[in-house]
């Protein structure tokens, strides 16, 4: 038994020796060149050694084994060499496309052909990014702005560059900046930030962001702070329709707009993974719909795909939000007078209605109601389904792994199979839902599925999504992708847990 103990600590720290090895590797592809590496959507930059372990343990969902730390270290290492232009790399993805070629071309020029779409001119003149302001820095603000500064990489892509803000009291940047530093759901920033009272500036991992005092959007000057072309993301939620959110656009340095709540009127509702391509160069004003839209119109466009929706409800158990009070107090609105710490509360939700304007196919077929839990973030979506074809739980089931795994919506859909996950196992998930297979009931053409979502961060990063599709800089996913297909899910899939 000794020996057996001591053998396998030795195997831990020659694994997590390699990973460590593996950490300049990836972050040199990310900082020189673009290039953010995942397993299977589980990204590798900013990860410790412990951390891209566990990852290449998550590979068992695709593979029913675990990813091999070799293969991956050779892999890094032949990308370091092609150095590719900005891209997203699945490198669990491309191992398996080596392995089924038989293995034996040289890695380097199978990532050459692989990687073709990406692969630049040396002396091609880089990119220069594009500028984005946050107009409002509450809960969705702040955690855009911890997602943009750790996608900063080589500068390239999305840029921020400025914070605009209604001065609260003296010490008001001070008080924004700890805010920034420290989130009582989210956790600690990770990594440093610096406060220059007189240049009302914030510098958080070398990104140096302006901080701007203003009551109105259509009188800053945002040039005076060498910032151009810029992308504005509205926070606030207090403009919703083209008049109210055009005032951004008078302002100096402003090209487009992006509402992050669902907008009013012919506002397009952009919901990253289903409609984003429908953002053309003359959109000025956008929205990224509500956090729930997101979570649910991708599940829901995976299972039209394959089986039909004939018509069906959308249940949201969701996280109190800071429109509700904390204690008894006048509300405006129904209901949301009454304490949210304290109670459950029955809301409406324009979600269901609103999945429409992203997936026209659903249009009429979908009704929607929530009820406000005294959880402060993750939220869950019940859909009760009812399809054209019949299914039961394991294909449906396998259908939305293999969607979550390797699907075009694998940047959107999570799936998981636990006894024992609750709510707080979801916060910092970056999908924007994850399908609870445990929970899934099917009989026949009728479906209920549980969806889970954080309705702050797992929403953010969709948000950013489409700043980067505005901006033209969401990296492409290579391989490509190819849309999974009943028959395919068919195939025995393994019994481990997705944890």
């Amino acid at each position: 038994m000794s020996h057996e103990f001591d053998a396998r600590r030795e195997e831990w720290i020659a694994r997590e020796e390699l990973a460590e090895r593996m950490i300049p590797l990836i972050g040199g592809l990310y900082r020189q060149h673009g290039v953010v590496t995942s397993i299977h959507g589980r990204r590798l930059i900013n990860r410790s050694a412990v951390e891209l372990l566990k990852a290449h343990r998550f590979a068992r969902q695709a593979r029913d084994e675990e990813l091999d730390l070799d293969d991956t270290m050779r892999m890094l290492e032949a990308l370091t060499e092609v150095a590719p232009g900005p891209a997203s790399i699945d490198v669990a993805r491309l191992v398996s496309r080596h392995a089924e070629t038989g293995g034996e071309q040289p890695l380097v020029d199978f990532l050459r052909a692989e990687l073709a779409p990406v692969l630049v001119d040396a002396g091609e003149p880089a990119a220069s990014g594009t500028d984005v302001v946050l107009y409002g820095f509450g809960r969705i603000g702040r955690l855009l702005a911890r997602i943009l500064i750790a996608h900063a990489g080589n500068g390239q892509g999305l840029r921020l560059r400025a914070i605009v803000a209604r001065k609260g009291a003296e010490n008001d940047l001070v008080k924004r900046a700890s805010l920034l530093r420290r989130d009582s759901v989210h956790g600690p920033f990770q990594g440093t930030i610096e406060v220059d009272e007189q240049a009302n500036t914030i510098l958080a991992n070398g990104t140096l962001i302006q901080v701007i005092y203003s009551d109105d959007p259509a009188t800053i000057d945002y040039t005076a702070y060498g910032i151009h072309d810029a992308i504005v993301v509205d926070n606030t939620g207090r403009w919703r329709d083209e008049a109210g959110l055009s005032r951004h656009l008078e302002s100096t340095g402003v090209a487009r707009v992006l509402l992050t709540a669902p907008g009013k009127g012919a506002i397009k509702n952009i919901v990253h993974g289903i409609n984003h391509d429908a953002i053309e160069p003359a959109d000025r004003i956008l929205s990224a719909a509500s956090c729930t839209t997101n979570a649910i119109t991708p599940v829901l466009a995976a299972i039209q795909d394959a089986y039909g929706v004939v018509r069906g409800h959308v249940e949201t158990v969701h996280s109190f939000t800071n429109d509700q009070n904390l204690i008894d107090n006048f509300h405006k609105g129904d209901r949301r007078g009454r304490s949210a710490v304290l109670n459950m509360v029955i809301a409406e939700t324009g979600a269901a209605k609103a999945v429409a304007k992203a997936l026209p196919a659903l249009e009429g077929k979908l009704t929607g109601s929530a009820i406000r839990v005294p959880t402060p973030d993750v939220s869950l979506a019940i859909l009760n389904l009812q399809l054209e074809r019949p299914t039961d739980k394991a294909e449906l089931n396998r259908y939305l792994r293999q969607t979550s795994l390797t699907s075009p919506l694998r940047q959107q859909v999570d799936y998981i199979e636990s006894p024992e996950v609750v709510s707080t196992d979801f916060v910092g998930n970056n999908r924007a839902g994850i399908v609870d297979g445990l929970a899934t009931i099917a009989d026949g053409t009728d479906v209920v599925l549980y969806v889970w979502y954080d309705n702050e961060y797992g929403y953010s990063c969709q948000v950013v999504r489409v700043i980067e599709a505005m901006a033209g800089s969401h990296p492409i996913v290579l391989p490509e992708r190819e849309p999974v297909r009943v028959e395919r899910a068919l195939a025995p899939a393994g019994s481990s847990p997705v944890e």
